[in-house]
């Protein structure tokens, strides 16, 4: 394995320990889109263990330097992205702005909270990585601001084909710190599947829209 490889099995195995990841296929959750899923994923609660907070803001940090160099500006995905990525920005000696699911109703209705200027880098930090659509409206907005977006990393993502469709069309470089391939490697390894929920898990994220219909 590469340092990259290990480093991403950790990440799975720390998400599986402290239930930021739960896996059930045999009493799946439901998505707030109505999709039946094997998979609840809340990596807020990384930030309530601080070894595994600094773990991954660690692997960020290399991650930028290796993918895409130092940026000006670190942006962070609200919400998930936003503590990830202040973290991150501190470490790296960065400004830091966070971008908006909708600009602001009120006042100077904003979608990018911070100082950015017209032309200055930045490098996107997201939580989750689903189909993208969310995570990518933050690039367009930064894109709307004059940045320039170097691209885009996140901790976890499911690695649907639609997500990779989103993310090449967008033409925003997309890296992963883990994956649902890696997560379910580590899952079976440490007993919190059996071979037998292989399969299901396979079929979930092959086809998450028909799954469990």
């Amino acid at each position: 394995m590469t340092n990259t490889d290990i480093s991403s099995h950790k990440i799975a195995e720390y998400l599986l320990q402290i239930k930021a990841i739960k896996l059930q296929p045999e009493n799946p959750f439901t998505w707030a889109s109505g999709w039946k899923s094997p998979i609840y994923c809340d990596n807020r609660k990384t930030l309530s263990f601080p070894a595994v907070r600094t773990f991954i803001r660690q692997q960020f940090v290399d991650t930028i330097n290796e993918a895409f160099g130092k940026p000006d500006v670190i942006a962070g995905v609200a919400t998930g992205g936003i503590a990830q990525g202040a973290l991150v920005a501190q470490d790296l000696g960065l400004p830091f702005v966070y971008v908006r699911s909708e600009a602001k109703k009120h006042g100077l209705t904003n979608m990018v909270e911070g100082v950015v200027e017209a032309g200055q880098s930045v490098v996107v930090i997201e939580d989750l990585i689903s189909t993208g659509g969310s995570s990518l409206k933050a690039v367009e907005a930064l894109r709307e601001a004059g940045c320039m977006v170097k691209g885009m990393v996140a901790i976890f993502t499911y690695g649907f084909n639609t997500a990779e469709e989103n993310f090449a069309a967008a033409k925003c470089q997309l890296e992963t710190l883990s994956n649902y391939h890696v997560l379910i490697e580590e899952a079976l390894r440490n007993n919190y599947i059996t071979e037998k929920d292989l399969d299901s898990l396979k079929k979930w994220r092959e086809a998450p829209d028909k799954w469990g219909v």
